[in-house]
């Protein structure tokens, strides 16, 4: 039998901070008791679940750290890995595109990558599972779903409709400051990309979009619909039976989302910045609104944590603001063993300090073990 005991903690409960010790046992949380236990003084630090994330990209920043750069896929799992474990996440869904464009940056990647994340599950820190987004505007979309199956384990599935001038890029300048920074594009490149986006819709859309449903349903993935913007949007992801949007991007969206009953995924980045990059609404409006559930690193996994503070300060309720980013998280993709400290739960969490209002992490622990 292993056994730790931290004492004299702050613990972030799921409605409340509570000073107490907290004791591991073999994995898993065993007690919740009070400070006469004996064991590592925490001196007063906040001991929270261990982060969960639902949407980064992270990884794909590690795989091509420069443009035109292929770095050799299993270092790059390695230093992910290890980059989210010390910004507090103790389980991942690592974002794979699938729906690819020929002769384009937009290149087919997924299964061969899913299946190299999946082999070095043994080795790496933290919980690593499979988040497909699914690109509407691509050509291969249907073949690429086809070469996973309900053995991969696949947790979320999110519909991509990147057609140029609606959802995430309403503001086409929006739009072209980001492909031509991003993807080097001359002023005359990102035109016949975007004309080659909106063929591509007219094409394949209403199909690839079924066929992203149909695998969904098929492999028992949570389905996540992306930068809803209208009524008709969310109409349309309720009919599908999505209950996951992932980056609203209007105040009508996310409220149509709350009265359909699908949770708000907000990014941590805009929530931290005062604003979306895109021009959109702001995490922040929603946060005062009530209507942000959900928090996501998105591109910057050190801002999770520091989202759950600043939640907290916002709403004047740290364990509410912390289970943005734990307990509602890990409710929404089925997660029912992790995202509270609670006897019998695993022993995913993090210690952290906060002199002020910037949280200084100290240390994680997943399953019982400290990895970061």
């Amino acid at each position: 039998m292993t056994e730790t005991v931290f004492t004299n903690a702050r613990l972030v409960l799921e409605n409340e901070v509570r000073t107490g010790a907290l004791v591991l046992r073999d994995g898993r949380i065993a007690e919740i008791g009070d400070t006469t236990r004996t064991g590592i003084d925490c001196d007063g630090d906040l001991i929270a679940p261990g982060l969960i994330e639902l949407h980064t990209d992270n990884l794909e920043r590690h795989i091509q750290p420069r443009p035109g750069v292929d770095w050799p896929h299993s270092a790059a799992i390695v230093a992910h890995d290890a980059e989210l474990a010390g910004t507090g996440i103790t389980t991942v869904f690592d974002a794979l595109r699938v729906g690819s464009i020929g002769n384009s940056t937009y290149l087919r990647y997924a299964r061969d990558l899913a299946t190299e994340i999946m082999g070095a599950r043994p080795h790496l820190r933290i919980n690593h599972l499979i988040h497909l987004r699914a690109e509407v505007c691509s050509e291969t979309l249907a073949e690429e779903l086809d070469e996973f199956g309900p053995e991969d384990g696949i947790g979320i599935v999110s519909l991509m409709d990147h057609t140029p001038g609606q959802r995430q890029f309403r503001d086409m300048e929006k739009f072209a400051q980001y492909s031509m920074g991003k993807r080097g594009m001359s002023r005359e490149a990102f035109e016949a990309h975007c004309a080659n986006l909106s063929r591509l819709r007219v094409l394949h859309g209403d199909a690839h979009e079924a066929a992203t449903v149909a695998a969904a349903n098929r492999w028992g993935a949570v389905l996540a619909s992306h930068d809803d913007t209208t009524r008709d949007h969310v109409a349309t992801s309720a009919a599908y039976g999505i209950r996951l949007a992932e980056f609203p991007t209007t105040l009508e969206a996310a409220e149509a989302n709350r009265a359909a009953g699908i949770r708000n995924i907000m990014g941590a980045p805009n929530l931290i910045r005062g604003g979306s990059h895109s021009g959109n609404i702001a995490a922040r409006d929603l946060a005062e609104a009530g209507l942000l559930d959900i928090v996501s690193s998105d591109y910057v996994p050190a801002a999770l944590l520091t989202s759950a503070v600043f939640l907290g300060g916002l709403w004047g309720d740290l364990a509410r603001g912390f289970a943005t980013v734990t307990a509602t998280p890990a409710a929404a993709t089925g997660l029912a063993d992790r995202g509270r400290l609670a006897p019998g739960l695993r022993a995913d969490l993090i210690r952290l300090a906060m002199p002020g209002t910037q949280p200084f992490l100290r240390e994680t622990w997943v399953g019982g073990r400290r990895v970061a």
